[in-house]
């Protein structure tokens, strides 16, 4: 199960939207190395229209750690899909997540600010000034106003979204919520809500948000005055013309009245509230249900402003991997460009593509979008695809060169190899991996012997398959078995048109690179000419 947001950021001085890391390889859907090859931060930098904190969070937590069980995610897609259907329930969720947008730091500020003391001054959005007590308030009514907002709404249909519902809903039930409410009981031992109290006789001091104590105050003056009534003195006889010496002698009590309420009130109510609340898995759960409901969101103002054709995916189960995409364009660049070269692709009961084709051509784009898609179809988001049917990945590889370090021992093909070892341990018949070029660092009769080996594991293995590679030879060895689908990035007029066909890339246009670069031949002997 996912850490909550509260978990991840709980050595954070401020909550962080960026703060899930993926899991260990082998442990979740993706890695930490496919995570960065397949470039999920940009991803989630253009599929992120999320208005809140935690609904950001919620969806990076997504992309980070994305989910591999079918019914979950087609409960996903269809509280997506009411959504869509249901204009009145979308318009209401709306205003609810528009409303935590405003009121939603406040709450942080109260789990995670930093007391200035008295006299502070307060210039960063982290600081709290005096003692807490607007502070107090404000994100106190954070929760309290969510919990009324979503009570108040009519119940969905789907089991997603009523779980969400039921999540924040269920906060109502809890001891954080009864200390929100008020009152809270300060007492010898510990901090009570009024359910506690039901009963108990124990003395108990009820915290109030707020410096001006009318009680404390009265019971002051109602000394002063049992002194002056009880024991009689001069002292307590002052005329009106006395009156200014008198309030000369009271003004220092307030000196000392502030730092001491507000001082009892910050370290002894305030402080231990917050730090109740901030390690409340019932608080988590239910910022966590509010991100969920911004992510839901988010995913139909994606679809709505991405600029084509975006689908939510046909998820069907098979016993191995497979993917049928029409139209299919990268999620990044193809976003609001309406010139980028979708492709049609589909790897069903062949498990292995061969792709080929010179530099520059979009291999990798082409391999990107497939797996960037396979990630969005698992966090039940729309894809950019005129149709889409696929199995759910029980996990995501993707291998790209790697430059071998100092202390690695194995040099570069080693250090890949182990890399590709791990995949290959990890993977599965519903798995779906990669790979950006194989057995690099050795000479070309080592890397035809390696590669052969190792993509006939994978196919034996059973999961989808797809190699990135320049070594035509390789993928005629394959050919000549009859496995797998040789296919390339198209050139017209020596120039890509980023479509994918059938067939095996012969030629490389190195040359083509290397002027467009302006490190050709010819830019070479211009150089060498004019430094003489």
């Amino acid at each position: 199960m996912n850490q909550t947001l509260l978990q991840n950021w709980q050595d954070s001085s401020w909550p962080t939207i960026k703060s899930s890391k993926p899991l260990d390889t082998g442990d979740g859907v993706i890695d930490q190395r496919t995570f960065n090859t397949i470039e999920v931060d940009e991803l989630f930098d253009t599929v992120n229209h999320a208005s809140t904190i935690s609904g950001q969070a919620v969806l990076y937590r997504s992309l980070a750690q994305p989910m591999n069980g079918l019914d979950a995610i087609k409960a996903k897609q269809l509280a997506v899909e009411e959504l869509r259907n249901n204009p009145a329930l979308k318009e209401q969720l709306e205003r609810i997540v528009q409303q935590a947008v405003v009121n939603e730091k406040n709450f942080y500020l109260l789990l995670f600010g930093e007391f200035l003391g008295t006299f502070g001054t307060a210039r960063e959005e982290h600081e709290i000034e005096g003692y807490g007590y607007l502070q107090y308030k404000r994100g106190i009514r954070f929760m309290l106003d969510l919990v009324d907002q979503v009570q108040s709404v009519e119940a969905p249909q789907n089991s997603y979204l009523k779980g969400i519902f039921d999540q924040i809903k269920a906060f109502a039930l809890s001891r954080p919520y009864s200390l929100m409410q008020g009152p809270v009981y300060i007492t010898e031992n510990n901090i009570q809500c009024k359910e506690q109290r039901q009963g108990s006789f124990s003395p108990a001091v009820i915290f109030k948000p707020r410096l001006f104590k009318p009680l404390l105050i009265s019971l002051f003056f109602g000394a002063v005055w049992a002194l002056a009534h009880f024991f009689p003195t001069d002292m307590f006889q002052v005329s009106v013309e006395a009156i200014p010496t008198a309030t000369i002698f009271f003004a220092p009590l307030l000196l000392i009245y502030y730092p001491v309420v507000g001082g009892f009130d910050r370290d002894s109510c305030i402080i231990p509230l917050r730090n109740e609340f901030k390690a409340s898995p019932a608080v988590a759960e239910t910022l966590d249900a509010l991100g969920k409901l911004d992510e839901l969101l988010s995913f139909i103002k994606l679809a709505d402003e991405f600029g084509g054709d975006m689908v939510l995916p046909e998820l069907v189960e098979a016993p191995h991997h497979r993917i049928n995409l029409a139209d299919a364009r990268n999620p990044v660049l193809g976003k609001q460009n309406p010139d980028y070269v979708g492709n049609d692709f589909v790897l069903e009961d062949d498990k292995l593509v061969l792709v080929t084709g010179p530099n520059s051509g979009g291999k990798t784009a082409f391999c990107k979008t497939v797996t960037q898609i396979q990630l969005l179809a698992q966090i039940g988001c729309y894809v950019p695809a005129k149709s889409a049917v696929l199995t759910v990945a029980d996990r995501i590889f993707y291998q790209a060169p790697d430059i071998s370090h100092l202390d690695d021992g194995e040099g570069r093909f080693g250090t890949e190899l182990k890399r590709t070892k791990d995949i290959f341990l990890a993977a599965s018949p519903k798995s779906l991996v990669v790979l950006d070029e194989l057995s690099e660092g050795t000479t070309f009769e080592e890397k035809m012997e390696s590669s052969s080996n190792v993509l006939n594991g994978f196919y034996r293995k059973g999961n989808s398959t797809i190699l990135i590679t320049h070594n035509h030879q390789l993928v005629d060895h394959f050919v000549d078995q009859g496995i797998g689908l040789p296919r390339q990035v198209e050139f017209a007029n020596d120039a890509p048109t980023y479509k994918l066909v059938a067939g095996i890339s012969r030629v490389s246009h190195a040359d083509r690179v290397a002027k467009k670069i302006g490190f050709s031949k010819e830019d070479i002997d211009n150089y060498l000419a004019d430094s003489q």
